[in-house]
């Protein structure tokens, strides 16, 4: 397995695992969100970043990630926004690999801190980032704008 920054020439292969995702979180966008999206993962001055894992040549999982200013720490936070590994692959470490990648360019970047969230009744992805994370008391909140 090969994980790599996202590419252009993946796009129909990210595009179809990134409706799968929203799929699983039952989230329809406008098509100019995802085609925005798309974009700024290309724009190597935007701070969105991607990476997908590659194997036998067909993408099979992505993550976007950022890295922001904290206001507890000189050096930057790394946040990953989205994880999503093609259903019929799971398992066999893509999401490990995926998060590994974040984690390395974290490290290159000097980020102190790679943290994300996930949904309450996501047991599953709960049960893997055990495995690798530390779960916080922190509970957030959304005020719509």
């Amino acid at each position: 397995m090969l994980i790599q920054p996202i590419a252009a020439e993946n796009y129909a292969e990210w595009h179809a695992l990134w409706q799968g995702f929203l799929d699983f979180h039952d989230v329809e966008l406008d098509e100019e969100v995802t085609a925005s999206v798309w974009k700024r993962l290309l724009d190597t001055d935007n701070p969105l970043k991607g990476l997908v894992a590659i194997e036998e040549d067909k993408v099979i999982g992505f993550t976007h990630f950022y890295f922001h200013g904290a206001s507890w720490n000189t050096a930057p936070y790394c946040y990953l926004e989205d994880l999503y590994v093609d259903q019929t692959v799971r398992s066999k470490g893509t999401g490990r690999a995926l998060v590994e990648g974040v984690k390395e360019a974290a490290r290159k970047r000097g980020a102190s801190k790679l943290y994300w969230h996930t949904t309450t009744d996501n047991k599953n992805a709960q049960a893997f980032y055990d495995k690798i994370a530390t779960l916080t008391d922190y509970v957030r909140y959304d005020l719509k704008l």
